[in-house]
């Protein structure tokens, strides 16, 4: 078995081992891995975090050992918080980095950072705060940061920097937590999933107060959240139908 961390600040993660393939996710930097295959060009892996699988190419990672990747299981996530800072490595080159990205293993990069740096500290609270720092980012399908977010990216990105892990996908994230009867029940960070004319979850939000949700859908945007669903409020129509309202934490 191999291992690597990525070493850039943004890298796409694809379903087949292509660049013109989908986009599934984003490495960012500092996430670790395994590598279940290695191909000439190309690396199937398996994140550490989530768990989520996909193939990134070969020069946008470097390889760690074994042993490496096991004391950063042990060690405290390090998260960087603002927008976009920068690491530098020995010759000073700068490397940019968005929020959330991991320093956990900095030092196995030789790289350095002067930044201001999160914990894997547990802030409920803080989650709908954290929330606005990503609004109006575009919505990108596989994304991670505010130039780009898809739906269940922006969810599991807002509790990772309050220091609560969430799987990739928002069917995925509907299976954690337990359910809530009504809306009434819910508490600021609770998220809400929306199902399609199948039956299938396809989207989640974070509830704020006062009935209102923050969600991706063309952006990060704020609507209204009612027994039926979110109501658009530029469209003036309901364009999600509620399934199921989790209290994850």
């Amino acid at each position: 078995m191999q291992y690597g961390i990525c070493n850039l600040g943004i890298v796409p993660i694809r379903l087949e081992p292509s660049d013109p393939s989908e986009m599934v996710t984003q490495a960012l930097y500092g996430d670790y891995f395994k590598v279940l295959e290695q191909r000439k060009k190309w690396s199937r892996i398996r994140f550490a975090f989530d768990r989520y699988e996909g193939w990134i190419d070969n020069k946008q990672y470097l390889e760690i050992s074994e042993a490496n990747y096991k004391s950063l299981l042990d060690l405290p996530s390090i998260l960087s918080t603002d927008l976009i800072e920068y690491v530098s490595d020995l010759k000073n080159d700068l490397y940019p980095i968005p929020i959330g990205s991991e320093l956990t293993g900095i030092e196995l990069l030789n790289h350095n950072f002067e930044g201001n740096l999160s914990n894997e500290k547990k802030e409920k609270t803080n989650i709908v705060q954290t929330a606005f720092l990503y609004l109006n980012a575009p919505y990108l399908w596989g994304g991670k940061t505010p130039f780009g977010i898809d739906c269940s990216g922006f969810t599991q990105m807002v509790y990772k920097l309050n220091g609560y892990k969430l799987l990739r996908d928002a069917s995925e994230q509907a299976t954690l937590g337990h359910a809530l009867s009504f809306i009434e029940e819910s508490e600021p960070g609770d998220l809400a999933f929306f199902d399609n004319s199948e039956g299938d979850i396809i989207h989640v939000g974070i509830i704020m107060e006062d009935n209102y949700i923050i969600h991706a859908h063309g952006k990060v945007r704020i609507d209204r959240l009612d027994h039926s669903g979110i109501y658009n409020v530029d469209k003036n129509l309901h364009t999600h139908k509620l399934r199921v309202i989790k209290k994850i934490i």
